[in-house]
């Protein structure tokens, strides 16, 4: 019955969630990076009140733009990052689980939820999601999987755009969906970054699931118009179930791009984005 007295918030043609979903009923505004560099996004740059402060006033700001939609706070952790070194195992990846306590930590005080996003350089998401699998079962802990590192063919991160398949997608899922399962948890989020349509193959193949809700996140940076652009001619016509927007408090400025995206001008987008990433 829900479904039918809210037909504003619900996309077509998509699988109803199980009780205690977020999406669609809540907009999630996150701030993204990594605790140790100033050059990954908002999280590393400042010390975490500054943050927190920030997000919970850009929070705010969400809210009064679009009152028919409550907005959930989140702090989206890269804990597993890519990097250009083999390292000790051969992977091409530094994990950090030495600071997830304090997302959670950061979260809590907001009341809000915790994104873990995975580069998995030359791993794959089969080895490196079970070492997140503590966090990944507290009900307040989703997960982000970033094609642009995923270096399928041997390439160095950061040399060219990496990809990942619908098989991919969907074992993450699967392997979220047990979780949700064998611990009696809401549902969870998972998240996709694109910005080129070799980012993601095969997305028909893509199966949203009741205990997994699925974003596609708009990630490049630019002018208005070339975010306009990407997203409807990337992430709209393909949307497999939620969208979001990445807005880049540097890259989205430095000219020739012409500003930030206000959440007026975002909402302008079909479908409207449910997801705001700030880095």
């Amino acid at each position: 019955p829900l479904a039918s007295t809210t037909p504003f918030l619900w996309p077509i043609k998509t699988v109803y969630p199980n009780v205690g979903a977020i999406l669609p009923f809540k907009r999630i505004v996150a701030y993204y990076g990594n605790f140790k560099s100033k050059g990954m996004g908002i999280l590393g740059e400042y010390p975490p009140d500054i943050v927190l402060a920030k997000l919970a006033s850009t929070s705010e700001m969400w809210a009064v733009a679009d009152p028919t939609t409550p907005v959930i706070p989140a702090i989206h952790y890269i804990v597993t990052v890519a990097q250009g070194a083999a390292g000790e195992d051969g992977r091409y990846v530094l994990r950090h689980l030495d600071k997830v306590d304090l997302a959670l930590e950061m979260a809590q005080k907001l009341n809000g939820i915790v994104f873990l996003d995975v580069q998995v350089g030359q791993s794959t998401l089969e080895y490196e999601l079970p070492q997140l699998e503590k966090y990944l079962k507290m009900p307040q802990v989703h997960l982000a999987i970033d094609p642009e590192f995923s270096m399928k063919f041997g390439d160095r991160p950061g040399t060219v755009i990496g990809t990942f398949d619908a098989a991919d997608i969907n074992y993450a899922a699967a392997y979220l969906a047990g979780l949700v399962r064998d611990n009696q948890l809401p549902p969870k989020i998972l998240i996709m970054h694109r910005f080129t349509q070799a980012m993601i193959t095969n997305y028909k193949k893509i199966a949203p699931l009741p205990e997994v809700q699925i974003v596609i996140d708009m990630d490049g940076f630019g002018s208005k118009a070339k975010k306009y652009g990407t997203y409807n001619n990337v992430v709209a016509p393909e949307p497999v179930q939620f969208t979001g927007i990445k807005l880049f408090y540097k890259n989205d400025v430095r000219p020739p791009a012409d500003g930030l995206l206000s959440p007026a001008e975002v909402l302008k987008l079909t479908p409207a984005p449910i997801y705001i990433q700030y880095q």
